[in-house]
């Protein structure tokens, strides 16, 4: 079993590598380049992709070859938190990105990622029921500020038994229905944030009905009937 010191060199390596295969690929010589490339084995690909963090530098690395390309999938399945902060991500490479991680446990696709350049488009796509339903080891979830919809909810009560707080500030596409539906699935859940949510203060009182130990974060609502939180 190679240390983490090694990991991190090979690692190190391959990012170097990466960046050199795409200034100098007109001019190597194919079949020497297959041959010093195949000499990982994918698990290993998988495992030293899994510790770059840099999206550029991995999709570089799923340019070089289908061996490649083939350990940054597998690399993906792997992580276990993901965050699009600071990071130029094009939509339909961010959808696939959170698609093949199916094993989170943190996932974070809110709007108020910094630097977070996603447009609208590429956040629908990524809180789609689609999505969302794959990852089910997540256990914390922010997806803040998206267009996310109660039929998504519906897909990660069913299919996340392990969550245990997840975001919702300004989804305002989400129902008392959806709500509803998250919160006799997720029996785990502890923490849900709904401010700036469309849904009447009665269905807070009704969530805390069903997980009395339940918090429910509203930060401000500009009702009336605001509901108080300890």
């Amino acid at each position: 079993m190679e240390t983490e010191i090694n990991l991190k060199k090979r690692c190190y390596f391959l990012t170097s590598f990466v960046h050199r295969t795409e200034r100098e690929s007109r001019k190597m010589v194919g079949v020497d380049a297959e041959a010093e490339i195949e000499r990982l084995p994918v698990d290993l690909l998988a495992h030293i992709f899994s510790l770059i963090i840099s999206f550029r530098d991995l999709a570089r690395a799923s340019e070089v070859c289908k061996k490649w390309r083939r350990g940054v999938n597998q690399s993906f399945a792997r992580k276990e938190r993901l965050s699009f902060a600071g990071w130029k991500v094009e939509d339909s490479s961010a959808a696939r990105l959170v698609h093949a991680a199916y094993n989170l446990r943190e996932l974070d696709i809110s709007r108020s990622c910094w630097g977070c350049q996603i447009t609208d488009e590429g956040l629908y796509k990524i809180s789609s029921a689609k999505c969302v339903s794959r990852a089910t080891s997540l256990q914390h979830l922010n997806i803040g500020g998206t267009f996310i919809t109660d039929e998504s909810l519906f897909a990660i009560g069913n299919n996340c038994p392990q969550l245990k707080s997840i975001v919702l500030w300004s989804c305002r596409h989400v129902t008392e229905k959806g709500l509803f539906g998250l919160v006799h699935k997720c029996c785990k859940l502890e923490s849900i944030n709904v401010w700036g949510m469309r849904v009447a203060v009665d269905c807070f009182i009704s969530l805390l009905s069903i997980s009395p130990s339940l918090q429910i974060k509203p930060l401000a609502l500009n009702s009336q009937n605001s509901l108080p939180v300890s």
